[in-house]
């Protein structure tokens, strides 16, 4: 009896990432490869499909690929399509779904990376008895996935959840995107260190990061000096999980979800974000709504989470 699996990838602005998955999570083979190398669109599909083709023929078992998960920037899961993507080569619309369809004979489904990450936690995480539930990508930006009685929001074209674009300083930083205040420019690995930098510059404390230069310096450093008692760290993490737990209480008031769920390198800092955050959702969240929404780390933290979340895309497609 050959098993179902489905292949997840995941497709960022350096690497693809791609894996086979079963229904309980289970990562048999991945890869990853330069989203970069090829400038025309259908050489890199091309390319996808002979890594796919790679991946099947490292398994053992006999097996029946139900579909293709894919988790991408500016996807349009209604028209499967990527549009207008900042950070990826093709520029406009590309078809994604119907170009894969041409060279891979299975079902094939696009969205965003945060939408993926829901329908992963769904699936696989912590949320599989959930029916209100929001993901928080918390990487070089800040991506949304927010789950409402059950069902994944997209919206009237495919776009929403997109919290990271936020504005809560009109005279704030620019996003990557140019929205000066956006919540990613504070609430992200890149925000956390222009936090620093902030400060740094703010403050005479001692620190060691002060001789750390900017395109050196990364989260795991920032986390590192917080633990080894460094002012300008622990203050560079209070202050993103104040503004992250003040915005996590403005966005209970439109969904009010049963939990947030934290992903992404800034969640691995572990009790440094987790703990401000909490402390000002709560302090920030209407009565009515104290003591009922949970913060928790993403079942999926540990594991290849961008692989997984899009993979679970096929699963979501089966059981409805």
């Amino acid at each position: 009896m050959s098993k179902k699996v489905a292949i997840g990838v995941d497709i960022g602005g350096t690497l693809t990432k791609v894996g086979i998955v079963d229904r309980e999570g289970n990562l048999y083979a991945n890869t990853s490869f330069s989203t970069t190398m090829h400038q025309e669109f259908g050489d890199y599909l091309d390319e996808l499909k002979q890594q796919i083709e790679t991946l099947r023929g490292q398994l053992d078992f006999e097996h029946e690929v139900l579909g293709t998960g894919v988790g991408a920037p500016n996807a349009n899961y209604y028209r499967g399509t990527i549009e207008h993507a900042a950070n990826l080569l093709w520029k406009g619309i590309i078809p994604f779904v119907n170009e894969m369809k041409a060279r891979f004979d299975v079902p094939t489904y696009i969205t965003n990376d945060a939408n993926a990450a829901a329908i992963g936690e769904m699936i696989y995480g912590k949320a599989a008895d959930m029916k209100d539930f929001m993901v928080i990508t918390l990487g070089t930006g800040l991506g949304s996935g927010i789950v409402s009685n059950g069902e994944l929001i997209y919206g009237h074209d495919s776009q929403a959840g997109e919290l990271g674009h936020v504005v809560i300083d009109p005279n704030g930083r620019y996003t990557g995107l140019g929205r000066r205040g956006g919540l990613e420019a504070y609430v992200s690995s890149t925000g956390l260190k222009r936090t620093v930098y902030f400060l740094l510059a703010d403050r005479m404390d001692d620190s060691i990061l002060r001789d750390v230069a900017y395109n050196d310096l990364h989260g795991e450093m920032i986390m590192d000096a917080a633990e080894k008692g460094d002012p300008i760290a622990q203050a560079a993490f209070d202050m993103t999980g104040r503004i992250l737990g003040e915005q996590l209480a403005n966005f209970t008031t439109f969904s009010h979800p049963e939990a947030y769920f934290l992903l992404g390198g800034l969640a691995k800092a572990g009790k440094w974000i987790f703990e401000p955050t909490q402390t000002h959702l709560e302090k920030n969240l209407l009565p009515f709504y104290q003591g009922k929404v949970k913060l928790l780390p993403s079942g999926m933290l540990d594991k290849n989470a961008a692989v997984l979340g899009a993979a679970a895309l096929v699963w979501k497609q089966h059981e409805g």
